[in-house]
């Protein structure tokens, strides 16, 4: 697994005294289980059986999506570029608020 850092880092097996070995996996289980109730909203828990929450040996938090099948794969990917197209579409067309010190015209 590749950390935030950039470094291959395994997860933790032995654990280290002075690392934040909890504070990394409960986000790490907040994030999981964000993203199980999405899954389960979109009809998709079964196909994620493996998600769980982990940590690595620095502490920092992993989540594990497990083995899914290609398409489970493809269609996650196609839900995170639609709700990225979609992120980029409403901030093209959203007008900026209009300031405090502007009048209405006549």
């Amino acid at each position: 697994m590749t950390d935030r850092r950039g470094v291959v880092a395994k997860r933790a097996e032995d654990l280290v005294p002075g690392v934040a070995y909890v504070r990394g996996w409960a986000r790490a289980r907040r994030s999981a289980g964000t993203l199980a109730d999405q899954l389960v909203l979109l009809g998709l828990d079964s196909d994620f059986p493996g998600l769980v929450a982990d940590v690595n040996v620095f502490g920092d938090g992993l989540v594990q999506l497990g083995t899914v099948r290609p398409e489970a794969a493809e269609l996650l990917a196609k839900l995170i570029t639609a709700g990225l197209d979609a992120g980029m579409h409403s901030k093209t067309v959203e007008a900026p608020p209009a300031s405090r010190h502007e009048t209405p015209a006549a």
